[in-house]
């Protein structure tokens, strides 16, 4: 997926290892912000751990699966989107994000998640996009409400956190539900 401007002066663009001291930079801007929402994993401390995880995405973005797209304003990397997996085979895919509070309340998550969609949908042949989040995630919720995704359900206790149990909320789309929606959100949101 090419690079793409999904709000004033802010691209969505793929993030690839080379872009590990812009993401190591941008993790010390959110690391606290984002530590209770995303998986540890995904939370880098330094320079090394920020290549590694971009190394990881794109050996399983290489082999088709899990990819990263940077939110980027100028040259600062503000957050991104992602598929948390994609299975082309299963016609399914999550989806998830991250960002830094400077990029909040821009709809800049609702915007690229939206071109994510696009893509799942109509060049990837996906038939079912999921939404993950804790049920406390305000802005997570609000995002897949935005979308016109539709709440299966929440599975209780899923979510580890500081030795504490958070309930997850799993939204969907299908195709055919995203077809109908998409045409009804307002351009670029």
């Amino acid at each position: 997926m090419d690079a793409r401007e999904v709000a004033a002066g802010v691209r969505l663009a793929p993030l690839e290892p080379h872009h590990a001291e812009a993401f190591a930079a941008h993790m010390d801007r959110a690391r606290e912000h984002i530590r209770p929402w995303v998986g540890p994993a995904f939370v880098s401390t330094d320079l090394v751990g920020a290549r590694a995880t971009l190394q990881r995405y794109a050996d399983t973005a290489a082999h088709d699966g899990a990819r990263l797209h940077g939110l980027w304003e100028d040259e600062t990397l503000l957050g991104g989107v992602m598929y948390v997996s994609l299975d082309a085979a299963w016609g399914t895919c999550e989806l998830g994000c991250w960002l830094e509070p400077a990029g909040e309340g821009r709809g800049l998550v609702t915007a690229g998640t939206r071109v994510l969609l696009d893509h799942a949908f109509d060049e990837r042949g996906i038939h079912r996009a999921e939404w993950r989040c804790r049920s406390d995630n305000d802005r997570s919720v609000r995002v897949a409400q935005r979308l016109g995704m539709h709440l299966d359900g929440t599975l209780r206790g899923a979510w580890l956190f500081e030795g504490r149990h958070y309930d997850k909320q799993v939204w969907s789309l299908v195709g055919p539900e995203w077809a109908e929606r998409r045409a009804g959100l307002p351009s670029g949101s």
